[in-house]
C-alpha cells in the first residue's frame, strides 16, 4: 500500500503535474488551508518554472485567471482556500464554461474527518460548480493528486475522459469524482468542449513545510518572476529549462482562402459571432458573400465586412435566403430575428464541440466540414455583395453625419475612436460599449488588434480583472473599454499587491452615471411615462456619484478626464505604459433619441439602394 503523502508533498506533486500539463501562470488567493499549494507554487516560481499572481479577492482572482488563459491559450489554475472562497469563483467558472476557457479551479478543503462536523470554514465543496465544469474530482487527504490533476488538464482541453469501466476509469484513481462530474453522470453532450475543471484537494495538518526538508523556495520567495519572462516549452523536463519570454499571440491575420465547392448562386450572408475567427472572413470573401461581423469575432476586417449591418437588415434582410454562422452571435436583436425566420435556411459551422448551447436546442444545421459548408452557402450572385457594401457605406456615412452634429462625446463616438486607434489587445465590456463598437467600428483592410470579450454569459462582472489577465499573459499593450457600472462591478480588479507585476493596461470608462443600456431597451420607453420615470431611473438607471478619480488614486492607477473629441483621439494615440484610467463623461438621457435619429438616417440613405422587388 502506498504511504500517505503529507500536505506539502501532495501539493508539490500537484504542482509538478500542473507544470507537465503546460501551466505557466497561476493565480493564488491567500488562505491557510491552501498554504501547502502556495508554498509549493512559490518553490516552482523560485526555480523559474512559472509565474505567480497573488490576488486578495477570489472573484477578481478567478477572472484574472480567466484573462490569463484567454491571453495565453494555456490552462490557468486559480488556487483558493476552503469555504466561501470557492463560491466566489462561480461567476468566472460560469463564464469559462459558456466561453470555452481552460480555467482550472484548485481548491483546498478539510479532510474527510472534519467534513460535516461544523468545523470552521468547512462546507460541501465537491460538486459545487455542478454542470459548469468538464471534470470535477475530490482528492482525499494523503492521496497523490498527480493523476487527477493530469486528467483534469486534459479535460479542460476538451480531450475526452476515459469511459467508466475502461483501464483508465477515473473512479479507480486515488480520488473520487464529485457529483456532476461527466464520468459519474453518464454521457455529456458537451464532452470534448474546452472548458473549466475543478480539482478539490483535501489537505490535512500540518500545512507548513518542514524547515529542514530542503524543498523551500530560495531567497526570491515573494518576488514575482518579472513580466516578460513567460513560458517554458511544454515538452521536456520543466525543472531543467529556464522560464523564457512568452511569444505574444499575433493579431488575427487572413486565413487561407477555402475551396469553393459549388457555382450555385444563393443570396447568403455570413454572420460572424464571438470567437468566429479569421476563417469567417476568408469564407465570405471566397464565396462573394456579405460579412456581418461582431467585434469579438476577430473577423471584422476585409472588403466583405459590412458596416452598420444590424440597421440594414430591416431593408435588405428580406432578400436573404440562407445564413452561414461562425462563432456565437450575441449582440443584435435584428440578427437574432434573421436566424429565427422560418423562411431562411441556416447553418452553424462547428468543427469542434462547444458548450454554449444544448444539443437540439438551435435550429441551424450543424456543419463541421468546410466543403459541406461551401455546398450549403453557394456563392453570391452578381450584385449581391455589392448591394450590401454600398448600403453599408451609405449607412455608415449617414450615421457619422448625425453623430457629428451631436454635442459632446457619446458612447458611439468613443467606441468608434477606441476601435480605430487600438492595436495589440482590446477588451470590450458588455452592455453598451461592445454594441457601440459593433454599430460604428469601421472594418479595416487588415486587423490591428485581437479582441476579447466575456460573451460566454455577457455579464458585467470581472471585466477589469479579465483585461488585467489578458495583458499580463499577452505581454502586449492592452486597452479595455467599459461602462461605469461594469467598472464599478470590479474595483477589486485594480488591486495589485506590492511587488506584483503591473500590466500595460489602459482602462477607458464611459461614465454616463448609471445603466445606459436600459434606455435603449423597452424600459427606456416605459421610463418616458411620467408615472414610471422615477421607478425606471432608480431600478434600471441606478444613478450614482462615484468619484472615479479618487478610486483610481486609491489603487495607484494614473487618471485622466477626457472632455472632447480632439483630446480623446490624442490620448488614444499615446503609447500604453503601466496602468491608466481614462474617464469620458456622457449623458445617457439623450441615448434613445440619438439612436432613433441614426436609425432613421441610415434607413433614408439605404432606401434608394434597395431593389423594388428583392
Amino acid at each position: 500500500m502506498t504511504a500517505a503523502l503529507n500536505a506539502i508533498d501532495a501539493a508539490r506533486s500537484a504542482v509538478r503535474a500542473l507544470l507537465e500539463g503546460g501551466v505557466r501562470d497561476v493565480v493564488v488567493a491567500p488562505g491557510s488551508r491552501s498554504a501547502p499549494l502556495a508554498y509549493a507554487l512559490a518553490e516552482a516560481e523560485a526555480r523559474g518554472e512559472l509565474r505567480l499572481h497573488v490576488r486578495i479577492d477570489e472573484r477578481a482572482a478567478g477572472f484574472t485567471a480567466l484573462g490569463l488563459s484567454l491571453g495565453s491559450l494555456r490552462p490557468v489554475p486559480v488556487v483558493t482556500t476552503s469555504g466561501t472562497a470557492v463560491g466566489e469563483l462561480l461567476p468566472a467558472v460560469m463564464e469559462a464554461n459558456h466561453a470555452g476557457v481552460e480555467l482550472v479551479v484548485l481548491s483546498a478543503d478539510r479532510p474527510e474527518e472534519l467534513r460535516g462536523t461544523g468545523a470552521n470554514q468547512t462546507t460541501v465543496q465537491p460538486g459545487i460548480f455542478g454542470g459548469h465544469v468538464r471534470y470535477a474530482v475530490d482528492v482525499a487527504a494523503g492521496a497523490d493528486p498527480a493523476e487527477p490533476v493530469a486528467v483534469g488538464l486534459l479535460a479542460a482541453k476538451g480531450i475526452p475522459l476515459p469511459a467508466p469501466g475502461s483501464a483508465r476509469d477515473i473512479h479507480s484513481l486515488a480520488a473520487t469524482p464529485s457529483p456532476g462530474a461527466p464520468a459519474a453522470a453518464g454521457p455529456d453532450h458537451h464532452q470534448g468542449a474546452v472548458g473549466p475543471v475543478h480539482i478539490n484537494l483535501a489537505l490535512r495538518d500540518p500545512l507548513v513545510p518542514l524547515l529542514d526538508d530542503g524543498g523551500g523556495p530560495a531567497a526570491g520567495l515573494g518576488e514575482p518572476v518579472a513580466v516578460g519572462s513567460g513560458a517554458v516549452p511544454v515538452d521536456g523536463d520543466p525543472a531543467s529549462q529556464p522560464l523564457r519570454a512568452p511569444v505574444p499571440l499575433e493579431a488575427p491575420k487572413r486565413a487561407p482562402v477555402p475551396t469553393v465547392e459549388t457555382a450555385e448562386e444563393r443570396r447568403t450572408v455570413v454572420v460572424a459571432g464571438h470567437g468566429a475567427g479569421a476563417y469567417a472572413e476568408a469564407f465570405a470573401r471566397a464565396h462573394r458573400l456579405p460579412l456581418l461581423a461582431e467585434p469579438s469575432s476577430n473577423a471584422r476586417f476585409g472588403p466583405n465586412a459590412v458596416g452598420v449591418y444590424r440597421m440594414l437588415l430591416a431593408q435588405l434582410g428580406a432578400a436573404v435566403e440562407r445564413v452561414v454562422v461562425f462563432g456565437r452571435p450575441t449582440l443584435s436583436r435584428p440578427v437574432a430575428a434573421l436566424l429565427a425566420r422560418e423562411d431562411v435556411q441556416t447553418a452553424l459551422f462547428m468543427p469542434e464541440p462547444v458548450a454554449w448551447f444544448d444539443a437540439g436546442r438551435r435550429r441551424e444545421r450543424l456543419i463541421d466540414e468546410p466543403s459541406d459548408l461551401s455546398l450549403f452557402s453557394g456563392v453570391g450572385p452578381d450584385g449581391w455583395l455589392e448591394r450590401w457594401q454600398q448600403a453599408g457605406d451609405a449607412g455608415a456615412a449617414a450615421a457619422a453625419q448625425v453623430l457629428a452634429a451631436e454635442p459632446g462625446l457619446t458612447g458611439l463616438r468613443v467606441g468608434a475612436a477606441v476601435w480605430r486607434h487600438t492595436a495589440g489587445r482590446l477588451v470590450l465590456g458588455s452592455s453598451n460599449p461592445i454594441r457601440d463598437v459593433d454599430l460604428l467600428g469601421p472594418a479595416a483592410a487588415e486587423p490591428a488588434a485581437f479582441v476579447h470579450a466575456n460573451r460566454g454569459l455577457a455579464g458585467i462582472d470581472g471585466t477589469v480583472s479579465t483585461a488585467t489577465g489578458v495583458a499580463l499573459a499577452a505581454q502586449e499593450p492592452t486597452r479595455v473599454l467599459l461602462g461605469d457600472l461594469t467598472f464599478l462591478h470590479d474595483p477589486g480588479g485594480l488591486f495589485l499587491g506590492a511587488g506584483e507585476a503591473e500590466p500595460a493596461l489602459q482602462i477607458v470608462v464611459l461614465n454616463d452615471g448609471g445603466g445606459g443600456i436600459f434606455t435603449l431597451l423597452e424600459h427606456g420607453k416605459v421610463g418616458l411615462e411620467a408615472n414610471y420615470t422615477a421607478a425606471v431611473e432608480r431600478l434600471f438607471g441606478t444613478p450614482h456619484r462615484v468619484d472615479l478619480a479618487a478610486l483610481a488614486t486609491a489603487y495607484g492607477v494614473r487618471y485622466r478626464l477626457v472632455e472632447d473629441e480632439s483630446g480623446l483621439d490624442a490620448t488614444l494615440q499615446e503609447p500604453i505604459a503601466g496602468r491608466s484610467l481614462l474617464e469620458i463623461r456622457t449623458d445617457r438621457s439623450r441615448l434613445r433619441d440619438l439612436h432613433a435619429r441614426i436609425a432613421a438616417a441610415v434607413g433614408a440613405a439605404v432606401a434608394p439602394l434597395v431593389p423594388q422587388q428583392a
